[in-house]
């Protein structure tokens, strides 16, 4: 299928003159985006995005009543799912709101799970396991509220750096290395720049909406939200800092980032990412056109690009609309699946001996690495599939500043993790599945594990 960028060769190719309306639609709103997503703020010991700022403050102003917001939520969300999936009510048929309620048997299940969860840590009524600080509460106290702030911007803000012409802009520009180095379309470099500015999710978010809009095909989508959500800075500033290696930020910030890029290059080439096919989402088809055309020099044509997409921008309504039903899909479709599969995830990392004995096989592997202190830094080098977090809660007891190190880089460079990224990819479109995000973890655990200990000898001693 042609892009629908093909049909304005003439701004593209400097045949036209770009028109001063067509550039300020372009501008405008991509340097809102920008300024929204990408350019980091410096907030007393912290660093933040335009974004950020807002979504913390709706949740100071919020304050208490976000654990109670999100559990009403939850519930409304599972009772609307039994109502449209049983009911069937006439405002709920052949739209969106259908959609959005009438799922499958194991999301519907899921909803519930998570409306469950989030009633018996609210109000502390069930068994420890689930309503205990460190499982239901870190999910519903901590988390939730984070992600219903975060996502109620990001949905409303991000049409302002996807639907202008930004990525066409970049895309442009940083195509032909992208493709050599990644086989990406340069426009994933946003991807990236988002998620290392404000968030993983956000990321995730991104690469989602570009995937259903047909700008990227199934293996990039898999392959840019595996490989490119990565972790923000702020939440690296956190991981040290609660480590105990805030000393050492800069070299375990370029050893994250060395890293993360030899597995970026690395593990798209290997099963399953390689596996995955060069086909688009059908219901959008492929809207994208990479390939340079005509004379015009590489600035010049990228601005082409933006402009042509900016000029083809729905308008404000169609616009909010989109926002809304976003902002509604991350509510009711993200949030219970994050509580239930996270609240599970910790369930089985804080009550049971399954990452342990998981983690059996990597003691031997450490102590030839000579990486002091193997045994107790073994379960933290896997449970970061659980969440994040977890491996520097397991690790922040541990003496040796190296081993330290090493686990705070390893629980950043893995990047799928269950309370958040893997139930966010499992609830989108694109094709993955729970045992690929398994294969992916693990891939990119067995790859960065060697450079970081390298980096860590060398740089920590």
């Amino acid at each position: 299928m042609s892009s629908s960028l093909d049909s304005t060769p003439n701004t593209a190719t400097g045949g036209a003159p770009i028109g001063k309306a067509g550039l300020l639609k372009f501008l405008v709103p991509s340097l809102i985006g920008i300024g929204m997503f990408l350019v980091p703020f410096s907030t007393g010991d912290t660093i933040n995005i335009g974004m950020g700022l807002l979504a913390d403050g709706l949740k100071a102003m919020l304050g208490d009543a976000l654990p109670a917001i999100a559990t009403v939520v939850l519930c409304a969300s599972a009772l609307l799912t039994l109502l449209v999936k049983f009911a069937k009510p006439g405002w709920a048929r052949d739209n969106a709101l259908g959609e959005l309620f009438d799922v499958a048997p194991l999301w519907m299940a899921m909803r519930l799970l998570g409306a469950l969860f989030a009633l018996m840590t609210f109000f502390q009524v069930g068994p420890e396991v689930i309503t205990a600080s460190f499982t239901g509460g870190v999910m519903l106290n901590d988390l939730a509220p984070v992600l219903l702030t975060f996502f109620f911007f990001a949905a409303l803000l991000l049409p302002f750096l996807v639907d202008f012409g930004f990525m066409e802009f970049i895309g442009s520009l940083v195509r032909t290395p992208f493709r050599k180095i990644f086989g990406l379309p340069g426009r994933s470099a946003i991807d990236a720049t988002a998620s290392w500015m404000g968030s993983g999710t956000v990321g995730v978010l991104i690469t989602t909406q570009q995937y259903e809009q047909g700008y990227y095909n199934r293996r990039e989508a898999s392959v840019i939200a595996t490989n490119f959500s990565i972790v923000s800075i702020a939440f690296a500033l956190l991981v040290t800092s609660f480590i105990g290696i805030n000393h050492l930020f800069i070299p375990f910030y370029l050893t994250v980032v060395v890293a993360g890029l030899v597995a970026a290059v690395i593990v798209p080439r290997l099963p399953p990412l390689s596996r995955k096919p060069n086909t688009y989402y059908e219901p959008a088809g492929c809207q994208i056109a990479e390939e340079r055309t005509g004379s015009a020099g590489l600035l010049r044509y990228s601005l082409g690009m933006a402009v042509a997409r900016a000029e083809k921008a729905p308008g404000a309504r169609q616009l909010l609309r989109r926002a809304l039903f976003n902002v509604a899909d991350i509510f009711f479709g993200l949030l219970p699946l994050v509580i239930a599969i996270g609240t599970v995830a910790l369930v089985l990392a804080e009550f049971t001996p399954l990452f342990t004995w998981l983690s059996y096989p990597m003691v031997p592997i450490l102590e030839w690495m000579r990486v002091p202190e193997a045994a107790a830094a073994a379960p933290a080098t896997l449970v970061g599939f659980a969440d994040m977090f977890l491996p520097a809660v397991l690790a922040s007891d541990i003496e040796s500043e190296l081993t330290r190190f090493v686990i705070a880089c390893l629980s950043l460079t893995q990047l799928i993790y269950m309370s958040e990224i893997g139930a966010l990819l499992l609830k989108s479109r694109i094709p993955l599945k729970l045992w690929e995000l398994v294969v992916i973890f693990l891939l990119r655990t067995a790859i960065t594990l060697p450079i970081i200990v390298v980096m860590g000898h060398w740089l920590v001693g």
